[in-house]
């Protein structure tokens, strides 16, 4: 058992910076592959970034390629989402993933979620 818990969201105006963190406790999170996941009002869940378990890859989708940086550090059970650049249909609730499958991109391929944060871009 995983439990995830988010913080660091908030609202701010487009073209600044958020970092989400996740703090992960019970089985330690350095056993699967981390990721954020995102969801606007009346969407269904997208995939946003993940990391493999050691940090050496990442991995983003095409929306968030160079204003988003995925980090992870195992020492502290922590994942980390830096948000720059942000643009108004960034705005959704952003929910913390853990995958044990190479599904990590899909959300039927996670094990274990957060509760989630809300962000908030306006224009």
């Amino acid at each position: 058992q995983v439990l995830l818990v988010e913080s660091g969201g908030g609202s701010v105006q487009a073209g600044g910076s958020l970092r989400l963190s996740c703090a992960a406790s019970g089985r330690t999170s350095s056993s699967y592959v981390m990721g954020w996941f995102r969801q606007a009002p009346g969407k269904e869940r997208e995939f946003v970034a993940a990391i493999s378990r050691s940090g050496g890859s990442a991995y983003n989708a095409d929306s968030v390629k160079g204003r988003f940086t995925i980090s992870r550090d195992n020492a502290k059970n922590t994942v980390y989402l830096q948000m720059n650049s942000l643009k108004p249909e960034d705005t959704a609730v952003y929910y913390c993933a853990a995958a044990s499958s190479v599904r990590y991109y899909s959300p039927d391929g996670i094990d274990y979620w957060g509760k989630g944060t809300l962000v908030t871009v306006s224009s």
